[in-house]
């Protein structure tokens, strides 16, 4: 094995993705199952998520669905960001030390308020970005495209020019996981009560 490939949150970062729709649902004053159901009719995080809006188009439509033109960003921001938890630095130290014999690429379906976020907190914990801990990262708003579209596990083997074979890649969606191993990349599902500390040990 040469290369490996990690996913971001569930993986690096824990997450809870019902917790942006609960703060979401409070700031509102709404019932959480009426923004669930907003979320879902209007599928704008997934255009967020794939660049085809940007941040202030995201933040638009965030007041206009909840109907509250008085946010401020940085209260959708804060809101937005509750769904990544506390970072183990231990698992940030082990890819540090996995730098030294493999390639290292990161493939997140994520947006670029919890990027900032996220390497916000990676600073606070005196480590580095994540663009200066992987040799390159491929974020779904930057490509483009989303797991588990085939498409971005093609992107990322040619763009970094690597064979699948040759290729581990830690996710811990199932859907994820099918699409690349239908490629021949060495998927490995990261499932709790493990940790992706329990899947490197033995690397």
């Amino acid at each position: 094995m040469k290369n490996l490939i990690f996913d971001l949150g569930d993986v690096i970062i824990p997450i809870d993705l019902t917790a942006p729709v609960r703060n979401f649902a409070m700031l509102a004053n709404l019932p959480e199952d009426e923004v669930w159901a907003i979320w879902k009719q209007h599928d704008f995080i997934n255009r967020y998520e794939t660049g085809l809006i940007d941040d202030m188009a995201f933040r638009t439509q965030i007041r206009q669905l909840l109907k509250n033109d008085s946010w401020a960003d940085e209260v959708i921001d804060t809101a937005w960001n509750t769904v990544l938890l506390e970072l183990p630095v231990e698992r940030v130290e082990r890819i540090k030390e996995l730098k030294k014999d493999y390639r290292l690429f990161l493939l997140s379906n994520t947006s670029p308020i919890h990027i900032k976020h996220v390497n916000g907190v990676l600073a606070s914990l005196n480590q580095p970005t994540l663009e200066d801990l992987f040799e390159r990262v491929f974020y779904s708003y930057e490509v483009g495209m989303a797991k588990p579209s085939p498409d971005i596990y093609q992107f990322v083997l040619s763009e970094a020019g690597l064979e699948a074979t040759e290729t581990a890649f830690f996710d811990d969606n199932g859907a994820n996981i099918k699409a690349a191993a239908a490629l021949g990349i060495q998927a490995v599902q990261v499932q709790p009560p493990k940790t992706i500390l329990d899947y490197l040990r033995d690397i």
